[in-house]
């Protein structure tokens, strides 16, 4: 419901502020006084693009904000789809700058037009005797029809396992085309899997050992001249180390005889003469076990040439990636021949969920089948009520075939209509005028919103071509149809306005030679006046005063 509009800078308007009642709300006021003006800001919170300069004053921004009480139309997933904060008083705001560009908030979030126009879809309806669309859609008629055959519920049910259904086939789509693929290349995985298997790669540091074992055995002779040399120094050669240590003790020994205090440098050299020998011991058994290996070279290279073919074939830098790059293609290979089950899986399920949906889509349309005569019967009283005897409405409800389940059955529904006798009946937006249209569709919400909430719905001059008795039928559903749903009526019709619950007057005034547009709240008695004005021009003489108390009620 629409509690609130503010207006600010916007056209001939500089600023207004409307709180609406939550029924019938009467808008009237001469032609050109701004009605659309107002229609056409309250369109941009509702998500219409600026096809124009809007400003009052081009120095300032002009600033739309709706007020919406929301808590009655169970919106809160859609706000969390959006990831919007939801408040049981929502606020739309759109701001226009005067270099064109514009910015959309809800409850002070940023938005962009699509999610502005989304939610204002649902807040709002507006219709005028040229606005034909929605009463054509079928996605429209298929939700009049459902909507008071009470099928919600079942609707859902069925939803919720079309939603299961489809998301099954797809993964079977997927899992087909994936799996057909994976044959198409199983003889490429098989050939790169057994090449890296006949590796026989394992995830130690082989590689690094190889390495090193390739680096010692290349420099074999040189390691061997080397060790050989530092034999020589430390022992065998007549100045070699040892010999010149042991000589050294020696004197030590000798020394200690005179001086106790050698004792410890005795000893430590004694060590070090010791080490000396262990050090040469150990050279000379690495030398001797130093070999000049050309096979077992051979062997290593041809090893190692392997693992680093395999590691630029497959772009990787290690043993560990090698090894997982196998594991990725033998994963390949198992999916290949798990794939068959697990299509056959998709597909029992698939057949299994479809049956479901089938059972369900019958029963759908057996329901939407038992409401629709009583639909067509009540929409053709509510028609003969405001002056359209001999017009006919009837829903045509074809049964599909199984191919062509949806997300609303397998029903193609179409309202064909007839306003005139002797005319035959088609789709409406063929044979209907947009009176007709508009008070076709006044008929359908009438009916509707006795049985879900509906958004606000704003009629725009749909009385056109009608007057007397039948405008009061008019004004009469109108009202029934605000006790479930906010109705916003822009009429010239005195008949219509007098059923409001609040009017509201459009006039243009000028101050300092600037021309604006304001809307008021009638009084009591002004709105006697005003309903006389309508009925007879200004002044109003006394019997369209009195004529005005009488469709007012007013004693």
């Amino acid at each position: 419901m629409l509690s609130r509009l503010i207006i600010r800078n916007y056209a001939l308007i500089e600023n207004l502020d409307i709180a609406f009642s939550g029924k019938l709300n009467i808008v009237t006021g001469e032609t050109g006084a701004g009605k659309s003006i107002i229609l056409g800001a309250l369109s941009l919170i509702l998500g219409q693009r600026i096809e124009g300069k809007y400003f009052f004053n081009q120095q300032k921004k002009c600033v739309i904000e709706g007020h919406f009480n929301i808590s009655d139309y169970q919106l809160g997933s859609f706000f969390d789809d959006k990831d919007l904060d939801y408040e049981k008083e929502t606020v739309l705001r759109r701001e226009i700058s005067s270099d064109g560009k514009s910015r959309a908030f809800v409850n002070d979030t940023p938005v962009n037009l699509t999610v502005l126009r989304e939610l204002g879809e649902l807040l709002i309806d507006i219709h005028s005797q040229h606005a034909t669309m929605e009463i054509n859609n079928e996605k429209f008629q298929l939700l009049v029809v459902d909507s008071i055959a009470s099928n919600e519920l079942l609707l859902k049910s069925y939803q919720d396992n079309y939603r299961k259904f489809k998301a099954v086939t797809h993964s079977l789509k997927t899992l087909q085309e994936s799996s057909a693929q994976a044959k198409t290349d199983a003889d490429y995985y098989l050939f790169q899997f057994n090449e890296l298997e006949e590796a026989s790669l394992s995830a130690t540091d082989e590689q690094e050992l190889l390495e090193q074992e390739l680096d010692a055995l290349s420099h074999a002779e040189e390691i061997k001249k080397s060790l050989i040399n530092v034999g020589l120094a430390l022992s065998d050669e007549e100045h070699a180390a040892v010999v010149l240590l042991k000589e050294a003790l020696l004197e030590l020994q000798h020394t200690q005889k005179f001086l106790p205090e050698m004792e410890i440098l005795t000893e430590r050299l004694d060590s070090a003469l010791i080490e000396v020998r262990d050090i040469a011991a150990e050279v000379e058994l690495i030398e001797q076990g130093t070999l000049i290996d050309v096979p077992r070279t051979d062997i290593l290279s041809e090893r190692l040439s392997i693992i680093y073919n395999l590691q630029k074939k497959h772009h990787v830098s290690s043993v560990e990636e090698l090894i997982a790059v196998r594991d990725s293609f033998s994963d390949k290979l198992n999916s290949v021949s798990h794939a068959d089950e697990e299509i056959e899986r998709l597909k029992k399920e698939s057949e299994l969920l479809k049956a479901e949906l089938i059972v369900l889509s019958d029963t759908l349309s057996a329901s939407r089948n038992e409401i629709i005569p009583t639909i067509e019967l009540r929409l053709q009283e509510m028609l003969t009520e405001i002056g359209m005897p001999n017009a006919h409405l009837k829903i045509d409800n074809q049964l599909l075939d199984e191919l062509s389940l949806s997300t609303s059955g397998r029903n193609k529904i179409q309202f064909l209509f007839s306003a005139n006798k002797g005319q035959d009946l088609a789709p409406m937006n063929k044979v209907a005028s947009g009176g007709e249209l508009s008070r076709l569709m006044l008929s359908i919400k009438s009916l509707m919103s006795h049985h879900i909430a509906l958004p606000t719905i704003i009629f725009d001059e749909i009385d056109t071509g009608i007057s007397g008795e039948i405008a009061l039928k008019v004004g009469s559903i109108m009202e029934r149809l605000s006790e479930g749903m906010q109705v916003i009526a822009i009429t010239h019709l005195p008949q219509i306005a007098s059923k409001g619950d609040a009017h509201y007057y459009v006039y243009k005034d000028e101050r300092q030679d600037i021309t604006h547009t304001n809307i008021a709240l009638l009084t009591k008695e002004e709105r006697i006046t005003e309903i006389a004005k309508m009925l007879s021009g200004e002044p109003p003489g006394t019997f369209a005063l009195q004529h005005a108390k009488e469709l007012l009620d007013v004693k």
